[in-house]
């Protein structure tokens, strides 16, 4: 049943059917509008699930028990795995190590201290080069004459990470994101166990690291398995690290970074395609994915289902905004309908 205020939750549609697939679009509900001079001229389609400090579904919009991709909302669960494997990280480390970070100067400084720590070179990530996810950084960065690198791709602080565990675990480090890898086996493992789920299907991402897909639902009971965890376990800690030091999970213009500032013991993780997942520290949590992987309308979402889940924090209202811009100046808005 539906907590009170919340509208009711739409029909399961099995995972195998069509509806999970190609024609997502025509039976997820509308979550966002696009309005333009008053005029609504666009929508975005998704599924979203929030859950009460207990692991309860109180909401669900759209299937939220088809397998997903969570893309880089997966990344603590990679982090974890990593301290599973031996690896001592913490603070910032430990952070950038589950991070989709920026590429501003001070993410880059940290990865290359990072692989010297490790007696790794940049050579040996295997993810590919690349500039900063950051628009403005990007644009200072190329500025700046430098050029794509692996250590400035968003996930080359996991990947510095993934290969510290192989080196300490005498693994091979040449097929590091091979799926049958001992390191990407633990992954799995960790991913299971948070989710509460099987995964269901593996494919990969742009960093070339194994995905491993899983619901909504799973994904926020994952989040919502990290920020209540014993706090010496792998999960606690890389929850701890990322609260601690949200900057190094993201970067000083993005909004995970500016919901785990301002709100105190909450546990944010944006992934491609328009993915988010979050977690706050009694326990209420939420995931949802909107189904064209429109970003801009994963502000207004979040912001909206915070609403929802009963947070409050002036962030929310930074986060939610997406103004559309005509000539200049402001003349509409990207806004959550639900």
């Amino acid at each position: 049943m539906p907590a009170a205020g919340f509208p009711p939750a739409s029909s399961p549609v099995s995972a195998s059917s069509p509806a999970s697939s190609s024609s997502a679009a025509a039976v997820d509900p509308v979550l966002a509008e696009v309005v333009r001079s008053g005029f609504v001229e666009g929508h975005h389609r998704g599924s979203l699930v929030l859950l009460d400090a207990e692991g309860r579904v109180e909401l669900a919009l759209g299937d939220v028990t088809a397998p997903i991709f969570p893309r880089s909302s997966n990344k603590p669960m990679q982090a974890a795995a990593v301290l599973r494997a031996g690896v001592e990280l913490a603070g910032e480390r430990l952070a950038l190590a589950a991070a989709s970070h920026s590429g501003e100067t001070f993410h880059r400084d940290l990865v290359r201290t990072m692989l010297a720590e490790h007696g790794l070179s940049a050579a040996q990530l295997l993810c590919p080069a690349d500039l900063p996810l950051d628009a403005e950084e990007a644009e200072a960065y190329l500025a700046a004459g430098a050029v794509r690198d692996r250590v400035t791709m968003n996930c080359s602080g996991k990947h510095t990470a993934m290969l510290a565990a192989c080196l300490l675990n005498d693994w091979p480090t040449a097929s590091y994101l091979d799926p049958d890898h001992p390191l990407q086996k633990l992954v799995l493992t960790v991913v299971e166990e948070a989710s509460g789920e099987s995964v269901t299907a593996l494919g990969t991402d742009g960093c070339g690291a194994p995905l491993m897909a899983i619901s909504l639902t799973g994904l926020a009971r994952a989040f919502r398995h990290f920020v209540t965890a014993e706090p010496e376990s792998a999960e606690r800690r890389v929850a701890d690290a990322m609260r601690a030091h949200p900057e190094y999970v993201a970067g000083t213009r993005r909004h995970d970074t500016w919901l785990m500032r301002e709100m105190p013991g909450a546990l944010s993780k944006m992934g491609a395609e328009a993915v988010q997942a979050v977690a706050l520290a009694d326990g209420r949590a939420l995931a949802f994915k909107i189904t064209d992987g429109g970003t801009r309308a994963l502000g207004p979402v979040l912001a909206r289902a915070l609403h929802l889940l009963g947070a409050e924090a002036g962030v929310l209202d930074r986060i939610g905004r997406a103004p559309l811009m005509g000539g200049g100046a402001e003349v509409g808005e990207v806004r959550a309908v639900f």
